[in-house]
């Protein structure tokens, strides 16, 4: 094998990295968000002087912590999903959290959404008492 052949090799096994603005305009987060996510050991890009580069492994996680937000998950608890990825190679442990994690939010969202809807029917009846009171008036309420 020569020189050049080797060469291309490494540059093929060399795994990817990402600048911060990379990652940042993938996932629409700000540069900030992933500065603020490495200083809450979410994240841990290799630094060279002021610039940092994200691995891989970096941007799976910053796929999964935004996921959990969008999904109503606090940091804390996607850290601690996250760290049982370093921790347990089959996954059962950081399976049952998600699971377990999830179950309870669906039932927040549950609850939440119940809270709506009967905020909702609640404001449907003051607006029609509102409006009967206004035409026992002879006042059109839609004016």
């Amino acid at each position: 094998m020569n020189e050049l052949q080797l060469s291309k090799d490494a540059v093929k096994n060399k795994p990817k990295t990402y600048t911060i603005g990379q990652l940042a305009s993938e996932f629409n987060v700000t540069p900030r968000a992933l500065r603020f996510y490495e200083q809450k050991g979410l994240l841990s890009p290799e630094r060279v002087g002021l610039s940092r580069y994200f691995t891989r492994r970096d941007r799976a996680r910053l796929k999964l912590i935004v996921r959990g937000k969008r999904l109503g998950f606090a940091l804390l608890e996607i850290k601690e999903l996250l760290d049982l990825y370093d921790v347990d190679d089959d996954q059962i442990e950081q399976l049952k959290k998600t699971l377990n994690h999830s179950k309870y939010r669906l039932k927040t969202l549950n609850d939440q959404k119940k809270d709506v809807e009967d905020t909702i029917n609640e404001m449907n009846q003051v607006i029609s008492q509102l409006e009967k009171l206004l035409n026992d008036k002879g006042i059109d309420p839609e004016i």
